[in-house]
């Protein structure tokens, strides 16, 4: 399918849950797609809004799934939040954080530490221990001024058992509570797709963006100037995308199926 597009695709950007994976469960035969992207000769970054996992646990996770990918192939919302933030306090310094390990270990190899005395930053992200006081503590600080990045507004998250709380519904409760916007670090937001394309080096015409949700991955990629692609084995369905306003170039039943497999 992708060769039905014109210019001609030199490289994917490629989502990865509801694209390669739910949780634990694979979508599609990881070794033999990276095998048909090679063939193919299809340069590849992954870019997820997903920052529970640091580059070094997703390259771990790849691994485990038969796939050798280098760090710079691996783009996570955390990094576009670690970009946006080193362009305003190049020094590094201090950050409030309500997210995950992975975001704690990107933002510090930025050079922003956590710490909730005297933080340039309070960034809020998808956090499964996520309580009343740590939410508390970030509205305060953001309430005082402290500027407030997110990392993504994906409201839900896919699992084998259906659709479950993500990153947008933390954020939203402290939207809520500061009636505040964020600076969005993920997808919709073209951040971290500019930070895909400087490493894979092409176009942005050149270059296919491929995930399951169309206010986030579809957008993304229009943002970005990017080709798009849509695969049905996510969260967007046929029924979501015939009301959507904006509709890819490509829809595909899954990435299998979008590359030839």
């Amino acid at each position: 399918m992708i060769f039905d597009l014109s210019p001609r695709i030199q490289a994917l950007i490629l989502d990865m849950d509801g694209v390669l994976w739910k949780e634990n469960t694979l979508l599609v035969d990881l070794p033999a797609v990276f095998t048909r992207i090679r063939a193919l000769e299809l340069k590849v970054v992954l870019a997820t809004n997903n920052a529970t996992r640091s580059v070094e646990m997703y390259l771990a996770r790849f691994e485990g799934f038969g796939v050798q990918l280098e760090p710079w192939q691996v783009v996570n919302s955390a990094i576009a939040i670690g970009h946006l933030l080193r362009l305003r306090f190049p020094q590094g310094g201090p950050v409030y954080i309500v997210g995950e390990k992975g975001v704690t270990e990107t933002l510090a190899q930025y050079g922003f530490v956590e710490s909730d005395e005297n933080p340039l930053a309070v960034v809020v992200g998808m956090d499964r221990q996520v309580n009343y006081d740590k939410l508390s503590k970030a509205t305060l600080l953001i309430r005082a001024g402290v500027p407030f990045y997110a990392t993504n507004p994906d409201k839900t998250f896919p699992t084998p058992q259906g659709l479950i709380p993500g990153a947008g519904a933390i954020i939203a409760a402290v939207i809520a509570a500061t009636d505040q916007q964020p600076i969005w670090g993920g997808k919709p937001e073209p951040t971290m797709l500019q930070v895909a394309l400087e490493r894979l080096g092409t176009r942005a015409e050149h270059t296919l963006a491929v995930g399951d949700r169309l206010e986030t991955d579809i957008l993304g990629g229009y943002n970005a100037g990017c080709k798009t692609a849509l695969v049905l084995s996510g969260v967007a369905t046929a029924a979501d995308l015939a009301t959507f306003s904006l509709k890819p170039d490509l829809v595909a039943p899954d990435l299998a199926q979008l590359i030839g497999l």
